[in-house]
């Protein structure tokens, strides 16, 4: 049963900080091999990158293949950013990215056959969807409910073209909907795929997206396909030689013409110029400190622009009870799930939460939360399945490194706001991130696009 591919349900893939019993030593460990040399402890580098996420460690590459001295400064114990593979349940499961959104043509395919990195295609008509009273849905009904949605996708879309003023995408899909005379069942159906497409899509609910904008972003073409041993593999590709000084939180950013002066939990840092590559999230708290203040173009977009929640709960379990299957779709709670046995061979799954359900699930215990979805699965597939043997959870609305998963575009904002949020500062400070990106927001190959760009940017390419 084909669902609609418009962009695909699962981007950046949520990125999240892990419970404390999914912290990994050895994974920390791992990540920080070969790329930061110890001997040097110099404090000023020609161009200092603010975080080593993806963008980040794109900017520096691009900068040190050219020979230009370059040092990345990262607040946390390790590399990677929103891009965090986890090995503590015994094979390596991504909390961060997970796909590469259309292969052609898409910078992070040709990365992962740089670094020899093994991908796997997923396929989202390999699925089954249960009714909510748990019944098997055919493939006649999900298709007629895939119908419904593009209708009423179309229809919305006309009516936004003639409206004066940008409003929720919610609004106008209730009065399109309000117009049909639809059965419990056809609007419960209508609700899973208008989750499928919002909130496990773009992170966020249909009355926080702007129905102008919304969907605004463009797509790669192909297959999409996942990592069975790791994101890591790219970011850890990127960062080898480069000068990576972890746990360096930046507090305080002191630009002009004759340099910059950077303020960290480690002493002061200078350089000729840098290139921030922060989350919106961390931005939008303004705990980070710029003199003088950002021109006012820039922060009013930051401001508009929103971060969208995602997270993750893997559930590893002693066997395999559940179908033979790759997407597993509820119309209830916990919605979504995919079986990662059909990539790993493990008896793992992995449900989704978007947007306020996922804020939701931050405010809950581990143990509440995995009582919440056996509760589902044990519904669906009876109450004799065994209990999770370990588990996996994202919190990535408390993450004070990211506050959030990845950008959205709200009521009142637009791609001029990433545009903006992308324009440099004086030749001196530069920005980049999957929110700077207009063409590609909330994505992996959208942040290191933009990493590669100010890179360019900076050398005066």
């Amino acid at each position: 049963m084909k669902k609609l591919a418009r962009r695909d349900f699962l981007k950046v893939a949520s990125i999240g900080t892990a419970s404390a019993f999914a912290i990994s030593c050895g994974l920390i460990q791992d990540s920080q091999e070969n790329f930061m040399p110890q001997e040097n402890n110099s404090r000023h580098a020609k161009v200092i990158v603010i975080g080593a996420g993806i963008s980040g460690l794109a900017a520096a590459r691009t900068l040190a293949d050219k020979n230009i001295s370059v040092m990345i400064l990262e607040a946390r114990n390790r590399i990677g950013g929103r891009m965090w593979t986890d090995s503590s349940l015994g094979v390596p499961l991504d909390l961060g990215a997970s796909w590469i959104h259309g292969v052609n043509g898409n910078p992070i395919t040709e990365l992962a056959k740089k670094f020899n990195a093994e991908t796997v295609p997923t396929y989202d008509e390999n699925e089954i969807v249960f009714h909510a009273d748990g019944r098997e849905m055919t493939s006649a009904e999900f298709l007629k409910i895939e119908r419904l949605y593009k209708s009423i996708y179309e229809e919305t879309s006309e009516i936004a073209e003639d409206l004066d003023e940008d409003t929720s995408l919610q609004e106008i899909f209730g009065e399109v909907i309000a117009k049909r005379n639809l059965s419990a069942e056809e609007l419960r159906g209508l609700n899973l795929y208008i989750q499928y497409e919002t909130s496990l899509d773009y992170a966020a609910d249909p009355k926080n997206l702007s129905v102008w904008e919304w969907d605004s972003d463009e797509e790669f073409s192909g297959q999409h396909v996942i990592f069975p041993q790791g994101y890591h593999q790219i970011t850890n590709g990127l960062a080898q030689g480069l000068d990576i000084r972890l746990n360096t939180e930046v507090t305080k950013i002191k630009y002009s013409q004759n340099g910059v002066e950077l303020q960290t939990s480690n002493g002061i840092f200078t350089s000729e110029k840098v290139v921030v590559t922060i989350p919106l999230g961390v931005l939008k708290q303004a705990s980070l400190k710029f003199e003088p203040p950002l021109p006012s173009s820039k922060q009013e977009s930051i401001n508009r622009l929103k971060m969208g929640l995602l997270n993750k709960v893997y559930l590893k379990f002693p066997k395999i009870f559940w179908d033979d299957v790759e997407n597993i779709s509820y119309v209830g709670e916990w919605m979504l799930w995919l079986n990662y046995a059909a990539y790993n061979g493990e008896p793992i799954l992995l449900a989704f939460e978007g947007g306020e359900k996922a804020s939701a699930l931050e405010e809950l215990s581990d143990d509440e939360i995995v009582a919440s979805a056996m509760q589902t699965l044990r519904f669906l597939y009876g109450d004799e399945i065994p209990a999770p043997e370990s588990f996996l959870i994202t919190r990535w609305g408390k993450d004070k490194f990211s506050f959030g998963s990845y950008s959205f575009i709200p009521l009142f904002a637009s791609g001029d706001d990433f545009d903006a949020l992308f324009e440099p500062v004086d030749d001196v400070l530069f920005f980049a991130g999957e929110a700077t990106s207009r063409k590609h927001f909330a994505t992996v190959h959208g942040a290191y696009l933009s990493g590669v760009e100010v890179g360019r940017m900076v050398i005066g390419n």
